[in-house]
């Protein structure tokens, strides 16, 4: 009996809600990392004595090592395993905080900071491969966008820290990562508990312990929910042929003529996604603080923001199941850019806020779509590879967003940057709707394997 046709048989039920929690968690310290950053900057300026160019080194050492991570993580994911990958990035950014921390120069605060962005990178590009090789394939939309939306309590989280232990305690600053640091040594503990993917295990010929994980996993289901086990699909797609990983046939694999336009849309995606986030929200603050709207500087402003991100996050995740993936990112880019225009137009505080907020929902909730999207487009044997890849190419947009529009804003002011970053949006929607593959439904083989999705409708009975 086909190993991955059993995994989607199986209802969504307590072990997976488990797998989603510790995967979750591990999004919330990658989003607090991210976040924290601009709360320790003012300290951090002081502590050192840092001139304006090195302030911006700081911002930019996390964003930098997590370009790294990300691309490492896919590479290794594929090689040696998710599991190791995820114990490892977790207890790379573990340290590397704690030594952020109490760092007493600052190139070794500088170091520390990279180094951490490179874990965070490494657990943002394998937890979700990891997680979808898991889950139905009737569920795996919503489940992998929630999963993302874990990211929005890191950010909440971040501006609660920022809020009430970096202004309130003497070094704040570092306090501040060591309360990200003592978390995650339990979470690390969770951690050593988790099974490896069996499809990754499959692929490697190691059939034995791939059928161990999946019938502990039935097991553990059938107790949950105290019923019988459904019956398996007769129609599945059949399970690929094992593929031996190496980097240079992964890549030549991700170009090939079979592949190359699922690769170029979903690196398009990420950049366009990124690229829009980075550059609004490291901008639009300065932007409007020219018009004289001092509000975007406060800790209100800032918190609404982040809390914005939750519905955004998990609307999009219930999108993912009920409309298919490459809609819920086309409406959600959409909906980015109308934000936009309407938060351009506004001045007064309270409508600034609300077009913010707005702006916060939309670009957020496509994260969701484009998470859970990702990783069911590549084949299992470089699976995490071509997730790592893709989110390392946004990475990009998120280090050339800040210069670029810095560039627009020179030249023709608020209006260009909404002009110039409006139109990377419409490209990401036109090609999204054009060109992104539908996965609603379909099992991560079928998907592979290029099975017609009519088929895979008339398989479920849909037709």
């Amino acid at each position: 009996m086909s190993l991955t046709a059993r995994l989607d048989r199986l209802p969504l039920s307590r072990p997976h809600y488990g797998l989603l929690l510790i995967g979750g968690l591990g999004y919330t310290f990658d989003g607090m990392d991210a976040a924290i950053v601009a709360f320790l900057l003012p300290d951090v300026k002081a502590v050192f004595g840092l001139s304006g160019g090195q302030l911006g080194l700081v911002a930019s050492a996390a964003p930098f090592g997590f370009l790294f991570g990300a691309m490492t993580a896919g590479y290794l994911g594929d090689k040696i395993g998710r599991k190791r990958v995820m114990c490892w990035s977790l207890a790379l950014y573990a340290v590397a905080s704690l030594i952020a921390a109490a760092s007493w120069s600052f190139p070794m605060f500088l170091a520390a900071r990279v180094i951490a962005g490179a874990g965070a990178g490494a657990e943002s590009a394998i937890i979700a491969p990891f997680l979808s090789e898991f889950v139905p394939s009737k569920r795996r939309g919503w489940f992998v966008g929630a999963l993302a939306g874990f990211f929005s309590f890191g950010f909440v989280g971040a501006a609660l820290i920022g809020r009430f232990v970096v202004p309130v305690f003497d070094n704040g600053w570092r306090w501040a990562q060591v309360i990200t640091f003592l978390p995650i040594l339990l979470l690390l503990w969770w951690r050593r508990a988790l099974p490896e993917s069996p499809r990754f295990l499959q692929n490697v010929g190691r059939v034995a312990e791939a059928e161990a994980v999946v019938s502990t996993l039935e097991e553990r289901v059938r107790r949950s929910t105290g019923e019988p086990l459904p019956p398996v699909d007769p129609n599945h797609a059949e399970e690929p042929a094992p593929e031996k990983f190496t980097l240079r046939r992964a890549l030549v694999h991700l170009w090939s003529p079979q592949m190359w336009r699922i690769t170029a849309v979903t690196w398009l995606i990420w950049f366009v996604i990124t690229f829009s986030y980075y550059g609004f929200f490291s901008w639009i603050p300065t932007l409007l603080v020219d018009k004289g709207l001092t509000i975007t500087k406060s800790f209100n402003f800032s918190l609404l923001i982040y809390l914005a991100q939750i519905p955004g996050y998990f609307s999009a995740a219930w999108f993912n199941e009920r409309f298919d993936r490459k809609f819920t990112i086309a409406s959600y880019l959409a909906g980015s850019a109308v934000s936009a225009y309407w938060l351009s137009q506004m001045t007064s505080p309270g409508w600034i806020t609300a077009a913010g907020i707005s702006l916060s929902f939309f670009l957020n909730g496509t994260y969701s779509g484009v998470y859970a999207y990702t990783p069911e487009v590549f084949p299992t044997w470089l699976r995490a590879t071509g997730v790592g890849l893709s989110s390392s190419f946004g990475r990009i947009g998120s280090i050339t967003a800040p210069l670029i529009i810095g560039v627009f804003a020179t030249q023709w002011g608020f209006t260009g940057v909404f002009g110039m970053t409006t139109a990377v949006l419409v490209v990401g929607i036109v090609c999204t709707l054009l060109f992104a593959v539908r996965t609603k439904g379909r099992s991560l083989e079928s998907i592979q394997a290029g099975e017609p999705r009519r088929k895979t409708l008339l398989a479920e009975g849909k037709s």
